[in-house]
């Protein structure tokens, strides 16, 4: 499938109820109801259920109960994809698990593969090991979480048998803390033009439960890193638009990625 022209795609900022998955549900629910007009993707920041927390027993579920059916019931109704990632417990384990859910029903997701050692996640959670591309209308869609945009390499868009790039989009869902708001702002445009792809980044806002402040600085950057959409510190919904068709023409135009180095991971 050739994609569309252009993806419309809705960036939610905002504060979160500590450990209140009820409150902060119906107060997404109210939010969403505002877009204006239709959009393909919604993005919801990192553990919008909760906010970022390591009180893994008291707030995680299992897959296709409250938060999972709730994000079914959402894309549904106002037939767009919606991510965003949640506390969830599968065989024993507890990820940090970005759901992507489709108008359908259709569930993908992808497991946090950076665990943020310095509030303890790694010794919480459980790391994810694989990079899904999700597709919508024919774009080529890599999600990511978090401490994750501080590791290229794990996001690097790769050349694919076909000759193409594996991805024309990145995101990030975000709780990245105030006091190093400076860094990510930074990195998600590094990410858009190593990688020839637009890079979006989906941040909160407010103070959670353990004093953690939070600014925002939600935004979306083109193939050249220029910015399309900040949202700064203020509380609200945006949508941007991306253009396939400029992301075709600058790729071939200026085919840096053909000179990139091959590599694994292992």
């Amino acid at each position: 499938m050739s994609p569309s022209t252009n993806l419309q795609i809705a960036l939610v900022q905002t504060d979160l109820n500590w450990k209140d998955r009820v409150a902060n549900l119906a107060m997404l629910e109210e939010k969403m109801w505002q877009i204006q007009g239709p959009v393909d993707l919604i993005l919801l920041p990192e553990m919008f259920p909760t906010g970022f927390t390591m009180d893994v027993k008291e707030v995680a579920e299992p897959m296709n109960l409250h938060v999972t059916k709730w994000m079914q019931q959402m894309a549904n109704q106002t037939q767009a994809v919606i991510a965003g990632s949640v506390i969830i417990q599968d065989s024993g384990d507890y990820f940090n698990r970005l759901l992507c859910v489709y108008p359908s029903g259709k569930i993908d997701f992808y497991d946090k593969r950076h665990l943020f050692r310095m509030a303890d996640e790694d010794q919480f959670f459980s790391a994810g090991d694989r990079i899904p591309i999700f597709e919508l209308n024919g774009w080529k869609i890599c999600p990511q979480i978090c401490y994750d945009l501080r590791f290229p390499v794990w996001s690097r868009n790769k050349v694919m048998p076909d000759g193409q790039l594996a991805y024309d989009l990145i995101f990030y869902v975000a709780s990245w803390p105030a006091a190093r708001a400076s860094a990510w702002d930074a990195l998600l445009p590094a990410r858009a033009i190593e990688n020839l792809a637009y890079s979006i980044g989906v941040n909160r806002l407010g103070i959670d439960g353990n004093g953690v402040s939070y600014n925002g600085h939600s935004a979306a950057y083109d193939f050249k890193g220029d910015c399309l959409l900040n949202l700064s510190e203020e509380e609200s919904i945006q949508i941007v638009s991306l253009d396939f068709e400029k992301l075709k023409q600058y790729r071939e135009k200026f085919p840096a990625w053909r000179d990139g180095d091959s590599f694994q991971l292992e």
